[in-house]
């Protein structure tokens, strides 16, 4: 199988000359970040407290210019691509926060990228005020804060389709001269158009962004774009740029064949977005044999130097533009995978995701306050996000391989390379050796074509040793970060931990309870006892709970879950039948202790996962929620396991826990100190101090995840 992995791939030399546009000024730096939807204050922050230390090169932001504020569509995410003028007025932050931030991140060496929205204005229909207070008017073709009439969009006449709308991509005229989903089209044509765009572009360079990522360029003529591009200043060098150095700029060309308009139109004016490399991805990951061919001439796609790569985007994760074969974090194993191999691999230069969670809807905005303003990104003690924040750039075995992919930066194509069906493995010249597994483990030797010493992989931390004939003996056992890379000069140190404070999130309602009489201990019998644990998990992450009694309190604690002392035997009860209780009701089969272990002998898995514990569910108070549970009168994000436990085996009534959350470093949530009684009808304090959450038997028990706080409260009467 072997041959079958590898293919030759070549590199296209492009004659022609695109004036610089295509080279970003990174200093080597290789990869960019695109942090979607997050305020600029954050940025600022994780460019000093990570993404510099990390290595990267610069971060895409959401577009910074006022926008239309689509209440009625709850303030989706697509209302930022939908300009109402040029002012830096966004959901992201105004001009004085887009400027310290540019200059915080510039000072660490990350530059900024904006995403640029100038195919288009507004939407049909829509009126204003924007997001900076500009009244407009898109009926009427009156945009007043940049200012634009009805003279500066392109004239009715020169759209062939019949309804002034994009119907027939087999037609470059219409797909350039007419209304993309009913955004008003400016008149790219005209001198004062192309004039208003530039000096928005100037401003922001005047400011010290690197470049532009250019949305909807597809539906741009190339002349155009050249026109208005050539109108830019040099960057700034009071930013810290070389003199004479062009903006950078790539363009968003949705070319997956089969159309006319092609992303070679657009290699005059910088680099295009390569979406068949991200479904190449997919298809590789999915069977090893084919990653051989990311690269592949003769669909058509750009050469190295004028691709822009990556697995997903903002669109294409949503099932939106380019959509289809996509890798996303809600798949996290294949996501990892995807893109440490896009991070190895020579072709392109790579953009990473940085998504938040949305679930099923997909015009779901960012995180957000009880007012929608956008809420802070929370950095948890394991380096990870929190909050609805899924910050794939965090994950050990993508941040991790920013540092590989800058070693290699000088090297040619890949060598060496292997491919079993289960393994892929090559070296980047003399300077670094990548391999990933899909399934299991491995222990093998390679050949890397490095120098003879001892390096340590960037991703495990493991040391091993390069033998005189380039020789190396590497063993990959992580079966979640299943990636091993080592390059000339790396090492797997990491960021500094530096948390970010949260302000106040107004999203979960908090029913606070008077803590009533304290309700009698329940020491005999089987009862029926409730935990909720508060957590907001990303997508792809389930939430599990260990327990029973802690040694320290309980000596002569053993392995053997059967037999254990300090195990508490207990039943799951189910919570519905629904597809939301899937996992749930799969995981809690044959699970019959709480108990410190993990899953037990023989109980159930989900299509091949394996328990990390005792099952807990999502829940919400919310009626119309697939998770909705009557016992859960707290809000979302609170998961639930309804058991029926012994309480005879509890330590006076008083059991511990503690949750364990699945991709998500260890797992293990902090140590607790739950000092003090618990609130609820039935709270009080617990006989003895514990590292671990303490809850009644026989009661609901209410925690939240890396807290002490507790409310227990007695079952309510109807049940």
């Amino acid at each position: 199988m072997r041959d079958l992995c590898w293919a030759a791939l070549v590199v296209v030399a492009v004659v022609g000359g695109a004036r610089g546009y295509d080279q970003p000024s990174c200093d080597g730096r290789q990869t960019i970040v695109h942090l979607f939807e997050w305020k600029w204050a954050d940025i600022a922050a994780e460019c000093e407290r990570f993404l510099g230390p990390a290595g990267f090169c610069g971060v895409q932001v959401s577009p910074p210019m006022e926008h239309i504020v689509s209440a009625g569509d709850g303030y989706p995410w697509w209302q930022r691509y939908q300009p109402v003028s040029y002012k830096l007025e966004s959901r992201s932050g105004n001009e004085e926060q887009f400027t310290d931030m540019v200059q915080r991140c510039n000072a660490v060496g990350v530059r900024i990228i904006v995403d640029a929205v100038v195919n288009h204005m507004t939407g049909l229909g829509r009126v204003g005020p924007g997001s900076g207070g500009t009244d407009f008017n898109a009926d009427n073709l009156d945009f007043p804060g940049v200012p634009f009439s009805s003279m500066d969009f392109t004239p009715k006449d020169q759209c062939p389709s019949s309804n002034g709308m994009i119907n027939n991509y087999n037609d470059p005229n219409e797909v350039r001269n007419c209304y993309l989903v009913g955004l008003t089209d400016l008149y790219g044509a005209k001198d004062y158009v192309r004039e208003k765009i530039a000096e928005y572009f100037n401003h922001l360079i005047d400011i010290g962004v690197m470049g532009f990522r250019v949305d909807a360029a597809k539906h741009m003529w190339p002349g155009d774009l050249e026109a208005i591009q050539g109108l830019t200043k040099d960057l700034s060098t009071a930013a810290g740029f070389p003199s004479g150095r062009r903006p950078f700029f790539f363009h968003e060309v949705i070319d997956q064949g089969g159309e006319p308009i092609t992303v070679q139109e657009y290699f005059g004016v910088g680099r295009t977005t390569e979406f068949r490399f991200g479904k190449k991805i997919a298809w590789g990951i999915n069977s090893f044999d084919q990653l051989g061919g990311v690269y592949d001439p003769g669909w058509g796609m750009a050469p190295s130097e004028k691709a822009v790569v990556f697995v997903d985007n903002h669109d294409n994760q949503r099932g939106h533009g380019g959509a289809g074969d996509t890798l996303t974090h809600k798949f996290p194993k294949d996501y990892r995978l995807g893109v440490a191999f896009t991070l190895a691999q020579p072709y392109g230069f790579a953009r990473v995701m940085s998504s938040y969670a949305f679930g099923d809807d997909s015009d779901a905005g960012p995180p957000h306050l009880s007012d929608y303003s956008t809420a802070n990104v929370v950095i948890n003690s394991d380096n990870q996000c929190d909050g609805g924040w899924v910050c794939e750039h965090r994950w050990p075995s993508i941040y991790k391989m920013v540092r590989f992919s800058n070693a290699v930066k000088d090297t040619a194509w890949w060598e060496n390379y292997y491919c079993d069906g289960n393994v892929v493995a090559f070296s980047r010249g003399d300077k670094g050796f990548f391999a990933m597994v899909k399934y299991g483990t491995v222990s093998q030797t390679f050949q890397t074509g490095m120098p003879a010493g001892t390096y340590q992989d960037v991703v495990s931390c493991q040391e091993v040793t390069v033998n005189g004939d380039g020789s190396v003996h590497i063993s990959i056992t992580n079966e979640e970060e299943p990636v091993f890379a080592i390059c000339v000069g790396c090492d797997c140190s990491e960021p500094p931990v530096v948390t970010a404070t949260p302000g106040p999130d107004q999203t979960t309602t908090t029913t606070t309870t008077t803590q009533g009489p304290t309700e009698p201990s329940i020491t005999e019998g089987i009862h029926r006892t409730v935990v909720f644990v508060q957590k907001q998990t990303n997508d792809g992450q389930d939430l599990f709970i260990r327990g029973g009694i802690d040694a320290g309190q309980r000596p002569g604690c053993t392995s053997d879950v059967a037999t254990d002392p300090c195990a508490v035997d207990m039943t799951t009860s189910s919570l519905g039948a629904t597809n939301h209780y899937d996992k749930y009701n799969a995981w809690r089969q044959g699970d019959s202790r709480l108990d410190w272990m993990g899953a037990e002998p023989g109980q159930g898995d989900y299509y091949g996962q394996a328990a990390s514990g005792t099952p807990l569910a999502w829940t919400s108070s919310n009626p119309g929620s697939p998770g909705f549970q009557e016992l859960n009168t707290f809000g979302d994000h609170y998961w639930m396991v309804d058991m029926d436990m012994d309480c005879a085996q509890t330590e006076g009534g008083w059991f511990e826990l503690k949750a364990f959350l699945t991709n998500a470093g260890n797992g293990w949530e902090a140590d607790i100190s739950q000092v003090g009684s618990c609130s609820g009808t039935a709270g009080g304090a617990a006989p003895y101090a514990s590292n671990n959450h303490l809850g009644r038997c026989g009661y609901v028990n209410v925690f939240t995840f890396d807290s002490s706080d507790c409310v227990i409260n007695s079952f309510p009467d109807y049940y």
